[in-house]
């Protein structure tokens, strides 16, 4: 019986099944994205090309950057104004104590809250 030159001949008998493979690493998995049609008020629109333009980005990555930073401001007012009433509820001097409470009312309302601080 002659062999046929296009099939392969197992020539070691102890193969069991166990050769050594090389594999790929796996790539990281992305973070998924979602598609969102939004309307953009016009004043916010010049915002955007504007920021595309200095940053050299498109329409969608500069939305994209303006909303993560406004996202992370958010974060951080939020964390202050955490931070700011636990000082104020932690502080027992009275002096430090009044401090305290006008920072939690410029945290709450804003820079101009209180009567003799200046507005600009």
């Amino acid at each position: 019986m002659d062999a046929d030159p296009h099939c392969t001949t197992l020539v070691d008998g102890a193969y069991n099944g166990n050769m050594p493979t090389r594999t790929k690493a796996a790539p990281a998995p992305k973070a998924k994205t979602v598609r969102q049609s939004v309307t953009i008020p016009a004043p916010l629109v010049a915002t955007v090309r504007r920021e595309a333009k200095q940053r050299h980005l498109t329409m969608s990555r500069a939305l994209i950057s303006l909303a993560e930073r406004g996202a992370r401001a958010d974060l951080d007012a939020k964390a202050n104004l955490k931070a700011t009433y636990k000082r104020f509820i932690d502080e027992r001097e009275p002096a430090r104590k009044s401090a305290a409470g006008e920072d939690l009312i410029r945290a709450v309302f804003g820079k101009g809250a209180i009567a003799e601080d200046s507005v600009l």
